[in-house]
């Protein structure tokens, strides 16, 4: 079902990694029209994601996104756990398609300083830099100098501790995942096993440490979300 005010997009995600898979279920899931380029025929699961288009191709070669109609679609994401291969998808998606909206996944935080739109990309997303800001407490006025990237516009990182009263303990993160406003995302789970990216089939446990990507006018509605918390469970911005 799609989320009312959603305009429906349509998304290619290069990488069908636990990463890309989990944006495509989500975006799939709020109407948009996704498609999923992975080379590896074990990434591929078509019965797992009968929303989701596949295509078996390399995603850095120019003839397979000349095939996959790179130029119609309003975004990309290269979201492969190799960061060369999200550069070359982000450089060809924005310089020979011209893709209006591109996103990065950042695997090594050693390799900020190259996603940037000299390679095509509008945003990036480094998972391991995000949770070591949050790990590590980094003030809201982080000095930019030192070559780390500044917070995506618009954007806010949120994270909230599930505590006993949760309608979503012991239940699947794809509920939690269905229940979220628009303009959220859950991007990472903190638990006993460490971080890890959202898995939909994974179940939620008290305690565990959710990480979420939202707009600033997005936080109010997923508080409620996520029910009323005492002053050490906040659900509040890094």
């Amino acid at each position: 079902m799609t989320r009312r005010g959603v305009v429906e997009m349509r998304v290619a995600i290069a990488g069908a990694g636990s990463v890309g898979r989990s944006i495509a279920t989500e975006l799939a899931g709020n109407g948009h029209d996704v498609l999923l380029i992975d080379r590896d025929t074990r990434a591929i699961g078509v019965d797992d994601l009968p929303q989701v288009e596949w295509l078996l191709a390399d995603a850095c070669e120019l003839a397979t996104l000349e095939d996959a109609r790179l130029g119609d679609f309003d975004v990309v994401i290269a979201a492969s756990s190799d960061d060369k291969v999200n550069l070359v998808v982000s450089l060809l998606a924005k310089t020979e398609f011209g893709v209006g909206r591109v996103i990065a996944r950042i695997n090594d935080p050693d390799n900020e300083w190259l996603f940037d739109d000299s390679w095509g990309v509008d945003l990036a997303v480094s998972p391991p830099r995000l949770i070591a800001d949050l790990v590590e407490g980094v003030p809201e006025e982080r000095d930019l100098e030192d070559g780390a990237l500044p917070p995506l516009p618009g954007a806010e990182i949120a994270e909230s501790v599930l505590h006993a009263g949760s309608p979503f303990v012991d239940r699947p993160q794809s509920e939690l995942m269905a229940a979220l406003p628009e303009g959220v995302a859950l991007v990472a789970v903190l638990g006993p096993g460490g971080v890890r990216p959202p898995a939909p089939e994974h179940t939620l446990s008290v305690g565990n440490t959710m990480v979420f990507l939202a707009e600033t006018e997005a936080l109010e509605p997923l508080e409620e979300v996520l029910g009323p918390v005492d002053e050490a469970d906040p659900a509040e911005n890094s």
